[in-house]
């Protein structure tokens, strides 16, 4: 079993780092430990965005690498130990072809397009990540290291957060279901850091604890505090960050008690089949929590979708607890984006931090692979329809258009209006471009 319901005891990943670690240091601060003041700090010094055809971005990452073969690019006349044991299936688009497990996306695949030849040489799971959400070489080993790992550089998270800021009474960039390893602010400070929602929203009891009140402090107690505040402030004159704070104190105390936001995040008030049609699995329920909070004004939600490192007898938890949610998942979000009107103007990416070996192991598993893999695109002004790249017999390494992490992050940012030259002075004063290097993936911008 691959799946982790949250709460369940600790699981390691094949790099040391366990899941258990990664939500208490995010709770502590050090991945973020963002204050509902900080955020709006940050959303106020966020620029007018740049006219893009996307608005928002919701980026489903497979943590751990899901196996191109098993999914979006199946070789069927591959051997046994090459192919697996999973059957292909014909999609809505003539001569593209998925695995079974891939059914509810095969019937849409006029609404989306794969990029089958993403590529880079970056096989771990932390450094993979690293790569792959901020587009620079790691400078560490994979394995343990503090989270967030990206301490100096920005995240791709974080820069939409920044160039674009909230469209709404919600933070402009939120991940969940936990902190992702690589989504930190880098050198853009704390204020750029993801409004991290600690819960499973499949749960029943869920809920964002930054929302709720604090046990036994009434509205009228509340009110007093801020009183209280309001008057020892009077008393000091405040100057620079120390009178912005203040007044973001104030706007926080507003969001928390702001009926929009605690809106956005109640997932309980959707109806029945349209959670149903999600799927009550983790990253179902967060793919929808994602539409809501788009819909609210986030221009970018990071959802985390664990145990795809498969290296052990992995085709029972691929066939059911892997590939069936996330196929769902996907399928539900475009549909009910396009339903909604929402579609054209958010952008939705999925894909994991690297793929899986062409050949079945001694095990029944697939190791790291990060020379071939996929990537799903829809809205926000893609191409639809179409399967990008090819790779070869072995589904080990791209034939035609290859696509790497600065293409890759380069065409994020040209879909959402940001302009991927743009520079930021590092700590040291030095510029660094907001993607380095990199090309448009070819075909699939409309």
């Amino acid at each position: 079993m691959f799946h982790i319901p949250f709460g369940s005891p600790s699981r390691r990943r094949c790099d040391g780092v366990s899941r258990r670690q990664m939500l208490r240091l995010g709770s502590t601060g050090l991945f973020g430990g963002l204050t509902l003041p900080q955020l709006l700090a940050a959303q106020e010094a966020s620029p007018t965005a740049r006219p893009g055809k996307a608005k928002s971005c919701i980026f489903i990452f497979l943590e751990g690498g899901p196996p191109q073969q098993d999914m979006w690019d199946p070789k069927p006349d591959a051997p046994i130990e090459i192919r697996g044991p999973f059957d292909p299936i014909a999609t809505k688009t003539p001569g593209v072809i998925f695995t079974e497990h891939c059914r509810k996306c095969a019937t849409i695949t006029d609404k989306f397009t794969v990029v089958r030849s993403h590529s880079h040489n970056d096989n771990g799971h932390s450094t993979g990540a690293y790569y792959v959400m901020t587009g620079h070489k790691p400078t560490f080993p994979d394995g343990e290291h503090p989270i967030p790992t990206n301490d100096v550089f920005p995240s791709l998270g974080s820069f939409v957060g920044r160039e674009l800021g909230s469209n709404g009474k919600v933070p402009a960039y939120i991940n969940m279901p936990h902190p992702s390893s690589a989504g930190g602010p880098g050198f853009l400070g704390a204020e750029y850091a993801p409004f991290v929602i600690e819960a499973d929203p499949s749960q029943p009891d869920f809920e964002v604890k930054d929302l709720g009140r604090v046990d036994g402090l009434t509205e009228s107690r509340a009110a007093l505090r801020q009183k209280l505040l309001a008057g020892l402030e009077s008393e000091r004159r405040r100057i620079g960050r120390a009178a912005a704070m203040s007044t973001y104190y104030t706007k926080a105390y507003d969001l928390i008690n702001s009926p929009e936001a605690r809106k956005a995040f109640h997932i309980q008030s959707e109806p029945a089949p349209v959670r149903e049609s999600y799927g009550m699995s983790q990253i179902g329920q967060c793919a929808l929590l994602g539409r809501r909070l788009v819909e609210a004004g986030c221009r970018f939600v990071g959802i985390d979708a664990p145990g795809w490192d498969v290296h052990f007898n992995c085709f029972p938890s691929l066939k059911t607890d892997l590939i069936p949610p996330a196929d769902q998942a996907f399928y539900a979000l475009v549909t009910d984006l396009e339903q909604r009107g929402l579609l054209d103007s958010t952008l939705v990416v999925m894909m994991g931090e690297m793929g899986r070996t062409p050949r079945v192991n001694a095990q029944a598993g697939r190791d790291h692979w990060s020379m071939a893999q996929c990537i799903l695109f829809a809205g926000g002004g893609i191409r639809p329809g179409q399967i990008i790249g090819s790779t070869d017999a072995q589904a080990a390494a791209p034939t035609s258009d290859p696509v790497s992490v600065a293409d890759l992050l380069r065409t994020i940012h040209t879909l959402m209006g940001i302009d991927a030259n743009k520079e930021y002075p590092d700590p040291l004063g030095r510029p660094v471009p907001l993607v380095n290097g990199g090309k448009l993936i070819p075909g699939l911008i409309a």
